[in-house]
C-alpha cells in the first residue's frame, strides 16, 4: 500500500484544465484538471452527467466519434502530451479504458473477447499465455465459463470479462468507467476487491469514474468530485469519506440522518464548494 506521499510523487497522468465541447456548440467539461499517481487508486465521482465518462474518453481519445473535442488545456502521459495518439496507440503506450456498459462481443466466448485485449501485444504467444493465465487467476469465474458466449453470461461476468479483456493489453493505467452499473452489491464489492488486488500486486494504476461514491472511496486513494462539467472537491479518500457535505450529498448520511437528493434548496445552499 502507497502512502501519501509516494502517491504524489510519480503522475502518470495529468489532465491540466481541459474544456470539451460536442458538436461543436455544447460545452461538458470546463476547465478540469486531475492526477493520477503511479501506482494509485483515483476515483472520479459524481452524478449521471456530471461529466465522468466524457473525462475517461478525453484521456483515451474517444471523443471524436461522438462528435466531441478538446478545445483547451493539454493532456499528459509521462509527460508527453497524448492529445494527438489514437486510442490503438495510447493503448500500446499502457493506458486503456474499460467502458460503460460491459462491452463484449456477444457472439465469442469469453476466451475468444480476452485474447482480442492483446491484439496490440508483439511480445509472443508465451508472454501472451502467461496474461490470460494473470487474468483467469483473478477471475476464476471467466475461467469456470471461459467457452461460454459472451452473449449468455451475466452481467457480473460481463464486467469481469471486459475487465479482463483490457488487462490482456498489459496496460500500466486503466481507466474504468463504471464499474458498478448494473450489479448486485455483492457482485460490486468482489469487482473493486479485485481491482484493489490488480493494484496492489501487479502495479496496476486506476482512474476510475464511478456513480458509487462509498464504495469508491472505501477503495480509492484520491477522489475527485465532478458536477456540471467542473471539479467541486478533490482530496484524500479517508478525507472525502469524513467531510460533512460528501457525507450528507454523496453517502446520503448528513449529521440528522439520511438526507434527500430532493430538497433542492438546502442541497444548494451547503454546497460551500460552490461559491
Amino acid at each position: 500500500m502507497l502512502d501519501d506521499a509516494e502517491l504524489q510523487a510519480d503522475h502518470l497522468l495529468e489532465v491540466n484544465n481541459i474544456e470539451v465541447i460536442y458538436n461543436h456548440v455544447i460545452l461538458v467539461l470546463k476547465g478540469v484538471s486531475l492526477t493520477v499517481p503511479k501506482g494509485g487508486i483515483t476515483a472520479l465521482l459524481g452524478g449521471n452527467g456530471a461529466g465522468k465518462t466524457t473525462t475517461l474518453k478525453a484521456v483515451s481519445n474517444l471523443l471524436h466519434s461522438e462528435r466531441g473535442e478538446i478545445t483547451k488545456g493539454s493532456i499528459l502521459y509521462r509527460g508527453e502530451r497524448v492529445g494527438n495518439l489514437s486510442p490503438s496507440d495510447l493503448v500500446k503506450k499502457g493506458v486503456i479504458q474499460v467502458m460503460e456498459g460491459r462491452h463484449c462481443f456477444e457472439h465469442l466466448t469469453i476466451e475468444e473477447n480476452l485474447m482480442t485485449g492483446a491484439y496490440t501485444r508483439r511480445d509472443g504467444k508465451a508472454a501472451i499465455s502467461d496474461a490470460l493465465d494473470m487474468v483467469y487467476t483473478y477471475f476464476p469465474r471467466l475461467k469456470e465459463r471461459r467457452k461460454s458466449q459472451a452473449g449468455y453470461t451475466s452481467g457480473g461476468e460481463q464486467q469481469m470479462c471486459a475487465i479482463g479483456r483490457a488487462l490482456m493489453s498489459k496496460p500500466e493505467t486503466v481507466l474504468l468507467d463504471e464499474p458498478s452499473m448494473g450489479l448486485a452489491p455483492q457482485l460490486v464489492e468482489e469487482i473493486f476487491g479485485i481491482v484493489k488486488a490488480l493494484n496492489e500486486n501487479e502495479g496496476v494504476s486506476f482512474l476510475l469514474a464511478e456513480q458509487n461514491t462509498n464504495v469508491a472511496l472505501r477503495f480509492a486513494h484520491y477522489g475527485y468530485i465532478l458536477e456540471s462539467g467542473r471539479i467541486v472537491m478533490d482530496g484524500p479518500a479517508a478525507e472525502l469519506r469524513e467531510n460533512p457535505d460528501v457525507k450528507e450529498f454523496y453517502l446520503g448520511m448528513g449529521d440528522q440522518g439520511r438526507k434527500s437528493f430532493r430538497d433542492v434548496r438546502s442541497y444548494r445552499r451547503r454546497k460551500r464548494w460552490l461559491s
